[in-house]
């Protein structure tokens, strides 16, 4: 693969930081080298000390004062090794991509954390989209047909996949990166949905060249991820195993499982006739067309508005936000069940059957 030729201008004119490269070396070194290289404040002035995070099972994980001073650090800006390292397991054990033993000029897998996958996704749309490039944006279609396309084209595949986690039914949906013999795929992963969305945890897998590159971005942007997230995840993954790790992802399946179940009862009883929806087979959210209305806005953002009730209207998805939408998205993530029942005797939970039943006259 000739990746030069996907890298725009400013990716390309980016060079390592020769300061950020000390501090990779020093992170790699034993405790008996003495810097005086970097910038690095001194931890003994940091007033946070230790630290103790109780997990729901009830073990903990701890931070003693010389792992604090480490969590409060700089660090290297693709990742902590030991994460990175139990990361690119788990990528190898869900998805074996081909390229995992590639030579890295042909396009070897590697890894980098990220901000979230959000960021990861930024940083990768920079180093490879121009001002009026052409974007192929896929509406539903089988995964291998665009693979087989790239390759038969020469493009990249950006496989964005933050529900890959949450999928409900067996076996899981195969990814990009599964098919990837050609090392095109770049890939956006997050622990936002299944450990915490505010700690802020992505990492990207992709073509060993395309990562470097976006490791050079981070470099110079957030210069890395939260040191104290990362080894708190770290921590939390290296506790459980990898076996571990899954059976929470089984739980959180399960639980996202009852809410979507409890939402779709409350469609079957209140909408049919109304609405057309088909059961979601991943995420937290149920995609709504109204039968017979042109465009949901105003139905959505006044109506149900009124009632203290929050729902996405379809056209913030479009490219052009202006054209008419007959579908909304309702999240099931944060309702109870018994909130999402709709029940006629409860004022503030008549939900999707107040303002669907209503007439909305067309804007």
């Amino acid at each position: 693969m000739n990746y030069t030729r996907f890298i725009t201008a400013a990716s390309a004119a980016r060079k390592p930081s020769a300061i950020r490269l000390m501090a990779e070396i020093l992170g790699k070194s034993s405790k008996s080298v003495l810097s005086l290289a970097t910038g690095a404040p001194n931890p003994n002035t940091f007033p946070f000390k230790t630290a103790v995070i109780t997990i729901d099972n009830g073990e903990t994980i701890q931070f003693d004062e010389e792992m604090m001073k480490r969590a409060l650090q700089y660090s290297q800006s693709a990742g902590l090794p030991e994460l990175l390292s139990w990361l690119k397991q788990l990528q190898v054990k869900l998805h074996n991509p081909p390229t995992i033993h590639y030579p890295p000029s042909q396009g070897q897998m590697d890894m980098c954390v990220t901000c979230g996958s959000q960021e990861g996704l930024c940083k990768v749309f920079e180093m490879i989209v121009n001002p009026g490039d052409n974007i192929l944006v896929n509406e539903p279609i089988y995964s291998g047909t665009i693979h087989a396309l790239a390759r038969k084209y020469d493009f990249l595949i950006i496989e964005d996949d933050p529900y890959y986690f949450m999928q409900f039914n067996k076996p899981w949906a195969p990814t990009f990166l599964s098919m990837d013999v050609d090392g095109r795929v770049i890939r956006a992963d997050s622990f936002s949905k299944v450990l915490s969305s505010g700690l802020r945890i992505g990492f990207i897998t992709g073509p060993k060249p395309l990562i470097e590159r976006i490791v050079l971005h981070t470099e110079v942007s957030t210069m890395h991820t939260s040191t104290f997230t990362q080894l708190l995840v770290s921590q939390l993954l290296h506790q459980w195993g990898e076996e571990g790790f899954l059976a929470h992802v089984e739980r959180i399946i399960d639980f996202y499982r009852k809410q979507r179940d409890a939402l779709l009862a409350a469609a079957d009883k209140w909408l049919s006739g109304l609405a057309e929806w088909h059961v979601p087979t991943a995420g937290m959210f149920l995609w709504v067309k109204i039968k017979g209305l042109h465009d949901v806005r105003k139905l959505i953002e006044e109506k149900a508005f009124k009632k203290e009730i929050f729902m996405l209207p379809g056209y913030n998805f479009y490219l052009d936000s202006s054209a008419p939408c007959p579908y909304f998205r309702a999240s099931f993530s944060l309702a109870s069940p018994e909130q999402m029942d709709m029940d006629y005797r409860k004022p503030r939970s008549k939900f999707l059957r107040t303002v669907c039943r209503e007439p909305t006259e067309e804007p």
